[in-house]
C-alpha cells in the first residue's frame, strides 16, 4: 500500500486514517452505484421493445447512458478497492508516482496522477 507520497518538496502521507476514510468513501460510492443500477433495471424490467405511452425514445436513451456510466464508475470503484487490498492503491498506473492526497480526496478511485490524467485526456 502506498502510504508515503512525495509531491515536489512537500511530503504528504496517506495515513491509516486517510486510507480508512478513502475506503469508506469508496464503499459508499459502490453502494450508491449498485442501488442506482437496481433502480434503473427495475424501471425498465418487463418493458417491451416499444416505449410505454408518454415515454420518449430519448428518455430510454438517457436511462441507458446513465446505466452505462454507473457501471463504469462502479468498475473503477471496485478496482480501487482491489488496489487497496493488494497494496498498490495511490500509485499512478502510468508514471508509478504517488497520486496526490488532494486528488484522491476528490476522486478516490483515481488510477492516474493529475499530470498523467491530463495527458490522457489531451490525447483523446
Amino acid at each position: 500500500m502506498v502510504t508515503r507520497q512525495t509531491i515536489g518538496d512537500r511530503d504528504t502521507r496517506l495515513s491509516v486514517r486517510d486510507l480508512a476514510a478513502l475506503r469508506e468513501n469508496l464503499h459508499e460510492q459502490r453502494l450508491f452505484r449498485r442501488e442506482q443500477l437496481q433502480q434503473i433495471a427495475s424501471a425498465t424490467q418487463g418493458r417491451v421493445e416499444r416505449p410505454p405511452a408518454g415515454q420518449s425514445a430519448s428518455r430510454i436513451e438517457v436511462r441507458a447512458q446513465l446505466a452505462a456510466s454507473a457501471r463504469m464508475v462502479l468498475a473503477d470503484v471496485e478496482a480501487a478497492l482491489a488496489r487497496m487490498d493488494e497494496g498498490s492503491y495511490g500509485a499512478c498506473h502510468l508514471c508509478h508516482r504517488a497520486i496526490g492526497r488532494e486528488r484522491l480526496a476528490v476522486v478516490p478511485q483515481a488510477r492516474y496522477c493529475g499530470r498523467c490524467q491530463q495527458v490522457r485526456e489531451a490525447g483523446r
